[in-house]
């Protein structure tokens, strides 16, 4: 009895028992001495490694089993960013979700200025929740934000790129975009709020 795996893509017998019919090196058969386990092993995988595998049994009548692979990519995300702009004296919440990875980052890192941050710091006041899961939320807090506390910050998870959001903390301007309480807010909405409700009131 042999074991065959056939890539769906492009056709392409990949390996008969042990054996490799491919030049691609990344691509191996995994067989333990007297176990009924086939495995086909892809090194390194690549989004174009996505789609349909088959492995084929030669046995009469023939068996097939079909396995639809997905190489997905986790990738970073910083809510609000790229830029956001907090009131001096509120609570900088910066919100960093891991997608799309197979399993949650053994870590995650937070920088300032591309300074790691302490929690223990003398400035006192930085705490760090993160939520492992299918999707990885981690929350940067840091109260009674001051002018110092402006810059790059950067969340780097273990096992995907890092993502950066600059911050502004004001004393008291009012620029296109603020945020508060951890949302952003365009001074201009309340203009067309109210240029509706004129409106409607003439109406």
């Amino acid at each position: 009895m042999q074991v065959s795996w056939v890539r769906h893509r492009d056709i392409h017998l990949l390996t008969v028992g042990r054996y490799t019919y491919t030049s691609d090196q990344r691509f191996r058969a995994i067989h333990l001495p007297h176990s009924e386990d086939w495995t086909l092993q892809i090194k390194y995988p690549q989004h174009r490694d996505s789609g349909i595998y088959e492995c084929q049994i030669s046995t009469t009548p023939h068996m097939s089993h079909f396995i639809h692979l997905n190489v997905v990519e986790p990738t970073t995300e910083i809510i609000g960013g790229p830029e956001l702009y907090i009131d001096r004296g509120s609570t900088i919440n910066l919100t960093c979700v891991v997608l799309y990875s197979p399993e949650p980052p053994a870590y995650i890192f937070w920088n300032h200025n591309d300074a790691i941050i302490s929690y223990d710091s003398p400035r006192g006041g930085v705490s760090v929740v993160t939520e492992k899961g299918e999707t990885t939320t981690s929350f940067l807090l840091i109260q009674q934000a001051r002018p110092s506390d402006s810059g790059t910050y950067q969340c780097n998870p273990s096992n995907a790129q890092s993502k950066s959001v600059v911050v502004h903390v004001l004393n008291g301007e009012y620029p296109a975009a603020m945020q508060r309480g951890g949302q952003t807010f365009s001074p201009h909405t309340h203009c067309i709020l109210l240029a509706v409700m004129l409106l409607l009131a003439v109406s």
